[in-house]
């Protein structure tokens, strides 16, 4: 879609109601959900004794700023893109529904608030993290999706940044708990997303962009970075009990989620159908939360 194409399409009329639902679809609340419920992960595993509950409650408010931003961001670059699959052609770029001016305002906006108060009231090593969440995902990741597969491993690094920022805003430092905890997050990502990949393979294909299963056409190459990356993601688990930041419930949980996640990576080494890739996304989903909940129930002192 040419910038003249788009300045002269009509832009389609609706409510407020209507257009504030807009707004928060640009924001890609589940994946805000998800940064918001990490870093609150790390927030309290690296807590010295009680929650600074307004600390975190800054921290929060300014890490769902930035993540929304970035997804507003995202979308604004991505929008022709976003117009050629059909997952995403009823977002309100792609669709119409809304002005890019004003998106573009909106998430320069919204990071800059969320970056600021994160400066002014949590530290400036937290906000630098987040800066870099942003600076990565908008500006290494976003435009390397359509030159390179490796996009998918770049891209787990802003992705895995949120609860080393819960760590840092609560510690005002980096140590071993954050690392592994964004480490858990880094090669967590790695599955999940390939598994979605496979699942939208022929969309993402239509949107150009060079996801790794777009260009593995047989699928070989993907099974086995599924697999390789669940059985990184085994024994890498077991590192915050091996830190003393969680306890034995949590590390044998942790082994016992592992080896299921693992399990349900096997079929795809073999045939990268939608069913073993629908299989292995269900088995990602639920790992991770059931996985953090466990850490944060048999949180230990942090070191």
């Amino acid at each position: 879609m040419s910038a003249l194409n788009e300045a002269a399409r009509p832009l389609t009329r609706l409510s407020a109601r209507d257009r504030l639902a807009d707004f928060v679809e640009l924001t890609k609340p589940r994946v805000t959900s998800l940064v918001l419920v990490t870093t609150f992960v790390g927030f309290y595993l690296g807590s010295q004794g009680p929650i600074d509950l307004v600390l975190l409650l800054n921290t929060l408010l300014g890490t769902a700023l930035v993540a929304a931003g970035t997804s507003a961001l995202n979308q604004y670059i991505e929008r022709e893109e976003d117009g050629l699959m059909l997952r995403t052609r009823r977002r309100p770029l792609p669709a119409g529904r809304m002005d890019p001016a004003h998106a573009l305002a909106f998430a320069t906006t919204t990071s800059v608030a969320g970056l600021l108060h994160l400066l002014l009231t949590v530290n400036l090593l937290t906000a630098g993290l987040a800066s870099l969440t942003l600076l990565s995902y908008v500006f290494v990741y976003t435009p390397l999706k359509r030159v390179s597969s490796l996009c998918t491993l770049v891209g787990a690094i802003p992705g895995a940044l949120p609860p080393l920022g819960g760590w840092t805003a609560a510690q005002g430092g980096i140590a071993a708990g954050g690392i592994a905890l964004f480490a858990i997050l880094f090669v967590w990502q790695l599955p999940h997303s390939l598994s979605i990949a496979i699942l939208y393979r022929d969309d993402y294909a239509r949107g150009g962009f060079r996801l790794l299963p777009v260009v593995d056409r047989d699928g070989g190459t993907t099974g086995r970075q599924i697999l390789a990356h669940c059985l990184v993601l085994l024994p890498l688990s077991l590192v915050p009990s091996v830190l003393a930041v969680a306890g034995v419930v949590y590390f044998y949980g942790a082994l016992v989620l592992g080896l299921l996640l693992t399990a349900c990576a096997v079929p795809i080494l073999f045939d990268a159908t939608a069913r073993a890739a629908r299989r292995m996304l269900l088995a990602s989903v639920v790992y991770l939360p059931i996985l953090l909940c466990l850490m944060a129930l048999d949180r230990t002192q942090p070191r």
